[in-house]
């Protein structure tokens, strides 16, 4: 095949590729908007999977990098917790630097993967602020503070932990799967509260995206101000999760009413 064929082929496949990927960023901001018209009261467009009893919990999940709340809405479907309410925002697509500035769902920009390095001070509290307006609304609709578990995977759980601690009103638990402290060095200075909320981190001690070592250090920061840190270490497991039930069984199972 002479050589112009070839480079035309090349350009060809490229423009394809090129197509693809913006119908799927295309499709993933329709289905945010479907979602955003769907549930109301969420600030966030938001995957809720309502309370099957008298709705006396809620629970705010928050997704990993380049992933939706979707999949993570229907794990938490199962649980058989009747009283929660699971509440799974979608982050916005956004250009992440560490991924050569390819546009996906993000909370916040990531530099780097290695502690210490540049931060997305701007975006994490952007963010922050957006997840605090979703627990809002979950105590105007009724629901004690107290009663409300901030949670997420990865990113995702980065995120909850800065919510999470620069926010007055007390939460019911914090949980971070996978996750690290974001801008650990504004710590404690920027606390506001959530010092004796039970925080439970869970983490692989094969993770190749988050070592092991970044969740336990985050471990020790974290334990110098706040009182109720729970680490937990999962042999063999690598950058995911295990059974959401025996992470929210010390939040929910055993309470069930306000």
């Amino acid at each position: 095949m002479p050589a112009i064929y070839r480079l035309l082929l090349v350009c060809y496949y490229i423009i394809l590729l090129l197509g693809f990927s913006f119908f799927l960023i295309l499709f993933y901001n329709f289905s945010l908007l479907f979602c955003s018209l769907g549930n109301e009261m969420s600030v966030l467009p938001s995957v809720i999977v309502n309370a099957t009893s008298k709705h006396t919990a809620s629970l705010i999940f928050l997704h990993g990098l380049g992933d939706t709340g979707h999949g993570w809405s229907q794990g938490f479907s199962g649980l058989g917790i009747n009283h929660l309410k699971s509440i799974c925002p979608n982050a916005s697509v956004i250009p992440v630097t560490l991924n050569a500035g390819f546009r996906m769902p993000a909370w916040f920009d990531i530099y780097s993967l290695n502690p210490g390095q540049r931060e997305d001070d701007e975006g994490i509290k952007s963010s922050a602020i957006e997840i605090r307006k979703l627990v809002e609304e979950e105590i105007k609709s009724g629901i004690p503070s107290d009663r409300i578990v901030l949670g997420g995977f990865s990113q995702g759980g980065a995120l909850a932990l800065y919510t999470a601690l620069t926010m007055e009103k007390t939460l019911g638990g914090i949980l971070a799967l996978s996750s690290w402290l974001p801008l650990h060095k504004e710590f404690p200075k920027c606390v506001k509260g959530n010092r004796d909320t039970p925080i439970l981190q869970c983490h692989g001690d094969a993770d190749p995206v988050v070592p092991c070592e970044f969740g336990e250090m985050s471990k020790g920061v974290l334990t110098s101000f706040c009182s109720k840190v729970e680490f937990k270490k999962y042999s063999g497991m690598a950058h995911s999760s295990s059974d959401q039930v025996s992470f929210l069984s010390p939040f929910f199972v055993n309470s069930q009413s306000t």
